[in-house]
């Protein structure tokens, strides 16, 4: 008999996922916890089995395409069943197998019930910015492709007579002023002449890292503070320690020597390891210290999060920096694995560049560029003039909550450590 599996919760605060690859196709046989589809959620792409064994007579979700939780996947036809039957109409959901993660709480993420209307598209922080804004996105009319609703949209609801209830001292989030729509004549249809070599989707983790970053920059203050550092006794160092470090199989870089100053400079300025509450209005400080590591990966960056990294040696960090690197290109990280971290550090290496000015992992506060170590001449604290190896840090912080004078001595916390790099070991004695 036909059975209907539905996209299962795959994680908590999931709504939806976006179909990645289908591992089958219409007509084929598969056996029950087969491979069945790829989904992709908050950067993860989980690997979802089949729940029966039988052949697959409906696909219902295209690639590129987003379901919601519960919403209609594939349609198996199981033992038993006419071959080509069509698929049921049950008033509920069958049981579904859980996915390869182990299964986290039903999403929090407001979603339109089985019975609303099922067409409302809205991505997960258009739904949290209006489950804040107590407007019901089945009455808001999408203006985006296919009518998807955008952050535009939400602002035209807000505007009519409800009162926001928000403290004023979040001005930005309570009380954006909303100006009326400008009318635009339709773009002209696309010529033979047209200069675009190729059309690309922007979609999968392309498409996650754009909500994100959007999110991001509406969400947050950004301001960027630059220092620079000498590290010149670190080089010395890392050299050193290098020759035994990778006799072991690891490859020891700068990054765990600056994630262990980090970890100090948080613990001398603890509201940097922290995130946002934008529903509640509040500022969450944290006891644990999860750092995220940007990571490039062959279909966007990645932030691979490395947990309780103050109770962890250099070479510790070295080994499980290089592991979470080489997974998240390879594509094989667990979404657990990507998510809660405190603060974040971005290193391109020896691409690191002079400057840059991240973008916050949102709703964390605070972001540390590592740029490249450049050999240069420098005049020291007695008058001489001297090579260094020199690195520039630059920090970006949600000024609505972060001062840039204390945004200042964290950094200076961190290069003290850096230009002294024996303090990272002293500290352990």
């Amino acid at each position: 008999m036909p059975y209907e599996f539905r996209l299962p919760d795959i994680g908590e605060g999931v709504a939806e996922g976006e179909v990645v690859r289908w591992f089958v196709k219409e007509g084929d046989q598969i056996r029950s916890d087969e491979p069945l589809v790829s989904v992709l959620t908050d950067k993860a792409n989980v690997e979802i089995p089949s729940p029966k064994t039988g052949r697959v007579i409906g696909i219902h979700a295209q690639v590129g395409e987003k379901v919601k939780v519960g919403g209609l996947l594939v349609t198996i036809e199981t033992e038993g069943g006419s071959p080509g039957a069509p698929p049921s109409k049950a008033t509920a959901p069958p049981p579904t197998a859980p996915p390869t993660p182990v299964p986290s709480p039903p999403a929090q993420a407001p979603s339109p019930s089985s019975s609303g209307p099922a067409a409302v598209l809205a991505s997960p922080f258009i739904r949290r910015r209006a489950a804040e804004l107590g407007i019901d996105l089945a009455q808001v009319v999408g203006t985006g492709p296919n009518g998807r609703i955008t952050d535009a949209d939400l602002e035209g609801a807000r505007a009519g007579p409800a009162e926001s209830t928000s403290s004023p001292m979040w001005p930005a989030l309570s009380s954006p002023a909303v100006t009326p729509a400008v009318v635009h004549p339709p773009p002209s249809a696309p010529t033979k002449t047209e200069d675009v070599l190729e059309r690309v989707p922007i979609r999968g983790i392309r498409r996650v890292i754009a909500e994100h970053m959007t999110e991001s920059k509406h969400r947050a203050a950004h301001f960027t503070y630059v220092e620079d550092v000498d590290m010149s006794e670190l080089v010395a160092l890392r050299d050193r320690m290098a020759k035994h470090v990778e006799k072991q199989g690891v490859r020891l870089s700068y990054l765990p020597f600056i994630v262990k100053a980090v970890v100090a400079g948080l613990k001398a300025y603890p509201r940097l390891n922290a995130t946002v509450d934008d529903a509640r209005q509040e500022l969450l400080v944290r006891s644990h210290y999860h750092i995220g590591i940007a990571t490039a990966a062959p279909d966007g960056l990645l932030v691979p999060v490395v947990r309780d990294a103050d109770r962890k040696s250099v070479v510790a960090l070295a080994r499980e920096i290089q592991d979470l690197a080489e997974r998240g290109r390879a594509g094989t990280l667990r979404r657990d694995e990507l998510a809660g971290s405190t603060f974040t550090i971005s290193s391109l290496g020896a691409l690191g560049g002079v400057l840059a000015t991240p973008i916050l992992n949102y709703p964390e506060v605070a972001i540390l560029g590592v740029h490249k170590i450049q050999r240069r001449p420098v005049y020291r604290s007695d008058g001489s003039l001297g090579a260094a190896d020199m690195m520039n840090l630059s920090i970006s912080l949600d000024h609505r909550v972060v001062d840039g004078f204390e945004g200042a001595q964290f950094v200076a916390k961190v290069k003290s450590y850096l230009e002294d790099p024996h303090q990272l070991f002293a500290e352990l004695a």
